[in-house]
């Protein structure tokens, strides 16, 4: 894999583009999850596709869009702040802004990864330096960096507090900047905070204390609250990452192995799903009697059905980390795709709004302690529908692939998060990223492609 540095320029913070209200705005209970502190990011390339390779003032565009971007999305440019004595999070409005900076790197496009999917090669050299990750009080909640490479191409990557936006939002607040950038007028997507449509139902969770008015704020750097682990998987040498494409050809394979109304109802996400647990469970080894779970990230965006419903423009955290299927490994293994695709089914049906509201009332309580990851644990969350393929940076430039890199150490081992991207032929497919130990991995390639093959090969 290609190995790079990327020089970069002294950060600079961007200050909202003109006055902005200052006030203290409340943070939903979701939002306040102590797994929550912390920082994500999500990194999107662009390939130049004209002579001259991207124009002389894109740097100084990129700090326009921000700057016009922070006066619609103003909490962003404030700081956070915790409510003494309640282990609750509010957001000051501070309008101190954003980090930028800009970067160029010696490297080509072409010479990174195709397809361009996780692991990213060299990904600390486009991200900014963020400090600690998990804190995050008093810090900039936006950090933006800008790569220029060798061929004119360009990589943004954005990296921000987890408590104020998830992935979704994330990549909401990037189309605002490279819109506005480009010279459009007004968002395309007018921003809601609307937090409080995630509230707990349990009383004065959501006020903000009139001593965290704004002129009562304390400026010391609070302490983080970190969530407590029960227990510690075994450390594993020699961890390997790779990504694993679904394209039509392998939706369609798995499809095959699905009888009758199941195949033909199941969702893209159960199909690829189901066939990556099986698979992981079985190149892990687990003893037979093991009971191992996935963990199902549950996006409230599309399935929350109370009123108000969630509405267009919400940014903050909506994805629950919900519901689980639950067997014992040889159960699993045994079994068919068809039975792991129903236990995907009936976790999914148990995500409703009132487990989403019991969800919330645990996490006001500070009692939420969510499924266990380290005994038999599995998360998938999809974002390959967030929307990254649309993010235009102009007429020079075309979007060749992105998204987010993924957990970073043992968590890497745990978790998936899917994302769009093109095959070396161009053609669109939903990345898999498995982190393993090496001789695990080798099993997980065998088992993932003997299903796929052999439902190809199938004539249900």
């Amino acid at each position: 894999m290609v190995t790079f540095t990327a020089h970069r320029r002294k950060p600079e913070l961007v200050a909202p583009a003109r006055a902005t209200a200052r006030e203290v705005r409340s943070l939903s209970d979701l939002d306040s999850s102590p797994g929550l502190r912390q920082y994500i990011t999500e990194i999107e390339f662009f390939r130049c596709r004209v002579p001259g390779g991207a124009p002389e003032q894109l740097a100084s565009s990129l700090k326009v869009g921000l700057a016009e971007a922070l006066v619609y999305y103003y909490p962003v440019a404030g700081r956070l702040r915790e409510v003494p004595g309640r282990k609750k999070l509010v957001v000051d409005c501070t309008a101190e802004g954003a980090v930028f900076v800009e970067a160029h790197a010696n490297v080509r496009l072409e010479e990174l990864k195709k397809p361009l999917v996780p692991p990213y090669p060299c990904v600390e050299e486009l991200m900014c330096d963020v400090g600690d990750l998990t804190t995050v009080i008093g810090k900039p909640l936006l950090y933006l960096q800008m790569t220029q490479l060798s061929c004119g191409g360009v990589v943004l990557a954005i990296r921000m507090c987890h408590n104020v936006v998830d992935g979704f939002g994330m990549v909401q607040i990037l189309r605002c900047i490279l819109d506005l950038a480009r010279g459009q007028p007004v968002p395309a997507v007018f921003p809601l905070w609307e937090r409080h449509l995630l509230a707990s139902s349990l009383p004065d969770t959501t006020s903000v204390p009139a001593a965290m008015a704004p002129e009562n704020l304390p400026t010391d750097d609070a302490k983080p609250m970190k969530p407590k682990m029960t227990s510690m998987p075994p450390q594993f040498d020699e961890l390997v990452t790779k990504s694993f494409l679904f394209g039509a050809k392998e939706i369609t394979a798995l499809r095959r192995g699905l009888p009758g109304r199941l195949g033909s109802s199941s969702t893209v996400f159960e199909l690829i799903t189901a066939a990556v647990w099986r698979c992981r469970v079985a190149a892990l080894g687990y003893a037979p009697h093991k009971r191992v779970r996935v963990i199902l990230a549950k996006n409230a965006r599309g399935s929350w059905k109370r009123e108000p419903r969630l509405p267009p423009g919400f940014y903050g955290n909506a994805v629950f980390g919900a519901t689980t299927a639950d067997v014992t490994a040889d159960e699993l293994c045994r079994g068919s795709l068809a039975r792991a695709a129903e236990l995907l089914r009936e976790a999914k049906l148990k995500f409703t709004d009132e487990y989403a509201m019991s969800v919330l009332d645990l996490v006001a309580r500070n009692e939420y302690r969510g499924a266990d990851l380290f005994d038999g644990g599995f998360a998938v969350s999809d974002m390959s529908r967030c929307g990254n393929e649309s993010l235009e940076l102009g007429g020079w430039a075309e979007y060749a692939g992105g998204g987010t890199p993924g957990a970073a150490g043992i968590l890497a081992t745990l978790s998936s998060i899917y994302v769009s991207c093109k095959d070396t032929n161009g053609d669109e497919c939903i990345a898999v990223p498995m982190c393993l130990p090496e001789l695990a991995m080798g099993k997980f390639m065998s088992q993932i492609a003997a299903v796929t093959n052999m439902f190809a090969s199938s004539s249900m």
